[in-house]
């Protein structure tokens, strides 16, 4: 068995490496070669928005197609740049622009990898003969195979918390993750950028990606603006209590949690609790009003050993990640016909509608991934709900 998992000869085993032109990626590429596998690098041009092709820690475009060409030359593997940017426009920017005018928080980067990286690429990986996919994400995956499958595998936290990834790869399928392999995550990112100085690769000080790739100077709502005009419809912000506070300049430009840039001033810290879509309103209110205990998710990926039902129908304690900047803490998530949900044992600020509540076994870096879902909708204290629907109902 070789340091992948498969019973084959390094020499005799290809593996795909997803290369976008930054050190991660390149650094998996260098260890694979290194150790004696087939190597071959493969890049997606995603977009192409001007500004954002040559600027710092952009991914997958100009300048940084360019880097994983001259990688590949220093690593002696073949090279294939792939023009994915219509797919990745329909899969991720669009979308993206969409969810934004309905009023959600969404996440791109699990888009990009449900659909362009980890379906579209998988399959090219496949016919070019490959045994494996390998990404530079951190995250680890670990051999858990059963009678049926016995090259199945299971994901886990990685060692490098500061690097965690695993709330963008909730949505990675079982298939995907049997066919995905991720070098380094074993590894602290300072040993990373280490190895490439050591394999004398042009991108050993080149900055890291950045969430939003597409997104000019981080500017979301300029994106969304150009791809849909209509989104910049100006509207209300009203108060939970029902007092119209001010006008704002289109709801995509707000998100659950934000208190500062509100355009308004009372005397009193406000937050935005709820944006509106239908009736184009920001709403804000207290701190309290954010608090939030359950929530409802759609478009759950399970990855247990069981099914989701068989697991969960009664409840079953584990730990949530509600955003990707916080830790996962105490919960129970339970599922049935009408859907899966998750009680937390603390109260959550800042929840919204399209980011992800990643599940884990354990709080800590050896973390089993058992997947999760995007956050439909959440509720919070019983006196801020009744205020909602009350505004909600009279709009």
């Amino acid at each position: 068995m070789n340091t992948l998992g498969f019973d084959k000869k390094l020499e005799d085993t290809r593996v795909v490496v997803a290369m976008s032109g930054g050190v991660d990626s390149s650094v998996v590429a260098g260890l694979l070669k290194r150790e004696g596998y087939d190597v071959l690098g493969i890049t997606l041009q995603l977009y192409d928005h001007g500004a954002a092709v040559h600027r710092a820690g952009s991914c997958c475009a100009g300048q940084d197609i360019d880097d994983a060409r001259r990688v590949s030359e220093r690593l002696g593997i073949p090279h294939y740049v792939l023009d994915y940017e219509a797919r990745f426009r329909e899969t991720v920017i669009n979308p993206f622009a969409e969810s934004y005018i309905a009023g959600e928080t969404p996440i791109p980067c699990v888009a990009c990898n449900q659909t362009v990286k980890f379906a579209d690429l998988l399959t090219t990986a496949r016919e070019l003969g490959a045994d494996a996919l390998a990404t530079g994400h951190y995250i680890r995956s670990k051999a858990n195979p059963t009678a049926n499958q016995p090259m199945r595998r299971a994901l886990y936290r990685p060692v490098d918390a500061d690097r965690d990834q695993s709330y963008f790869l909730f949505a990675t399928t079982q298939e995907q993750i049997d066919f995905l392999r991720f070098p380094l995550g074993g590894l602290p990112k300072a040993e990373t950028r280490k190895l490439a100085e050591e394999m004398g690769l042009i991108v050993a000080d080149k900055p890291d990606s950045q969430d939003i790739c597409f997104v000019p100077q981080g500017k979301y709502s300029d994106v969304i603006a150009k791809l849909k005009p209509n989104a910049d419809l100006s509207g209300d912000i009203v108060h939970l209590d029902g007092r119209v506070l001010g006008r704002h300049e289109g709801i995509v430009r707000y998100t659950i949690g934000q208190r500062k840039g509100l355009g308004v001033a009372t005397g009193e810290p406000l937050y935005v609790v709820y944006l509106d879509a239908r009736s184009r309103r920001v709403v804000v209110g207290p701190r309290e009003a954010l608090e939030t205990r359950r929530i409802y998710l759609r478009d759950v990926n399970w990855l247990g050993d069981l099914t989701l039902a068989e697991t969960a129908a009664e409840g079953f304690a584990c730990f949530a990640k509600v955003r990707s900047t916080r830790p996962p803490l105490p919960a129970v998530l339970y599922a049935g016909p009408d859907g899966a949900y998750v009680d937390l044992a603390e109260g959550e600020a800042g929840i919204a509608s399209g980011q992800a509540c990643v599940l884990y076994d354990a709080p800590g870096n050896d973390a089993r991934v058992f997947g999760g879902g995007f956050i439909n909708r959440s509720e919070r204290s019983a006196e801020a709900e009744t205020a909602l629907k009350s505004l909600l109902a009279a709009a």
